[in-house]
């Protein structure tokens, strides 16, 4: 969700920024394009007011200073002329020592001048014909102020610009946090699904979510039903078979064939390897894999419970610990956990002299467990022999009786490891290291 947040913050930032540069400049264009058609009026009105001061003298054309403004007098005031006759011209006293420069064509220049003192000139050409004499008048007016208080509006502007900005990046997070809220909330539900804490995702929702959440929920009720059918099937057929079986080895112990030695024991040995095999892939078929939604191993409501099991079991004069961090679920199927633990405390208790213990920590990338007892142990070279490849955990093994090879099928299914090392009880210690759930 803040991705998308930020996705859209940055978006909307982009927009506002260029739509607000745009009407910013073309504000500040329109404005100046405004003054100067003003001003081009006034100063358009001041080469009247100097054709007017063009009077007769004795001398010919003069000048009648009289007529003319008083900032036309003041040096550098920031209004200034130039009269150009055929044979004379005349220059305002406000130039000072400073020469103006004509220009080529008539009326409003869309060029500034350079002019004294840092000004920058708006200059305005007129034409005129008096006394039968052509006059050309330029006057010109400094827009250095006018310019400065562009600057000033632009500053202005741009904090006003980033103030609204800010504004309206908190209002849209405002917004769509909320918008999204039933979103993220999905989302939580959607990770307590995956760790266990609940079963379906909660149906009240915006309208837009109410399809996708009912999908999710069917979905997920269709899996579990599905698992379970599954798994009860393969629980029936196992049944099933376990009577054919019985019936066998029965018949394989008549009277009849004890005159038949070898076809007998030839007969028991492959009655017996049906038998495993049969458990061994019915086993290995009802592992679910990944738990389903609320099926996850709960340590601290299972771990008692089955140890409480084993001590009816094998009686109370074993010591049973077991140790694990406050509130961790393991994100494995409860069934397949219950087994895989089941089967290797049962045997640590059926070899154990007086205690067995549990472990179950986290680690970085997965979890570890490990199962000690006070036993006899397995020598070192017949450890190797149970885990090296095409070694079978469910053969006995001399000294220790690990008859469930559905272990070693949950921890390959789960992409695990299994080590049988010597326990600091002086028993075996079977770890098993386990890699967390894929998200």
């Amino acid at each position: 969700m803040r991705s998308i947040q930020r996705r859209l913050s940055l978006g909307l930032i982009s927009v506002l920024l260029i739509i607000g540069l745009l009407l910013a400049h073309s504000s500040l264009w329109l404005f100046d394009r405004s003054l100067r058609s003003y001003l081009q009026t006034t100063l358009q009105d001041e080469t009247q007011t100097l054709l007017g001061a063009v009077v007769r003298g004795p001398n010919g054309l003069q000048l009648d200073e009289r007529r003319l403004s008083a900032a036309f007098k003041r040096p550098y005031s920031g209004l200034y002329f130039r009269i150009d006759l055929a044979a004379q011209s005349w220059r305002s006293r406000s130039l000072w020592d400073r020469e103006m420069q004509p220009v080529e064509r008539a009326g409003l220049q869309s060029t500034l001048s350079d002019g004294p003192q840092g000004q920058q000139w708006l200059v305005y050409r007129a034409d005129y014909q008096r006394y039968g004499q052509p006059i050309v008048i330029h006057v010109a007016r400094d827009y250095t102020p006018m310019l400065n208080s562009f600057r000033q509006v632009q500053k202005i502007v741009l904090g006003l610009g980033v103030a609204a900005l800010v504004l309206i990046l908190l209002l849209q997070r405002l917004i769509v946090g909320r918008a999204l809220r039933p979103l993220e909330q999905t989302r939580q539900q959607i990770m307590q699904l995956q760790q266990g804490q609940r079963t379906q995702l909660d149906q009240h929702v915006p309208q837009e979510l109410e399809s996708l959440v009912a999908q999710i929920n069917h979905l997920l009720t269709h899996t579990e039903d599905t698992l379970k059918r599954s798994r009860n099937a393969l629980g029936n057929l196992g049944h099933a078979l376990k009577t054919p079986l019985a019936v066998l080895v029965s018949l394989a112990s008549r009277e009849e064939l004890k005159q038949l030695p070898q076809l007998r024991e030839s007969l028991n040995g492959q009655l017996q390897q049906i038998e495993q095999r049969i458990a061994r892939e019915l086993g290995r078929a009802r592992l679910a894999g990944e738990a389903l939604p609320g099926a996850h191993f709960d340590c601290a409501s299972e771990l008692p419970e089955l140890f409480a099991t084993l001590a009816m079991i094998h009686g109370n004069h074993l010591q049973m610990d077991w140790q694990a961090e406050p509130g961790l679920r393991l994100p494995w199927d409860r069934e397949d956990l219950l087994e895989l633990l089941g089967n290797l405390l049962d045997n640590a208790c059926k070899w154990a002299d007086s205690q067995v213990q549990l472990h179950i920590s986290r680690q970085a990338g997965g979890y570890q467990l490990l199962i000690e007892d006070d036993g006899p142990g397995i020598a070192a070279t017949q450890r190797d022999e149970v885990l090296s490849r095409g070694s079978r955990l469910d053969e006995q093994v001399a000294g220790h009786g690990l008859g469930l090879g559905i272990v070693r099928d949950i921890v390959e299914a789960w992409a695990g490891q299994l080590r049988l090392d010597e326990s600091p009880l002086g028993g075996l210690r079977v770890t098993l290291v386990l890699p967390g759930k894929r998200t």
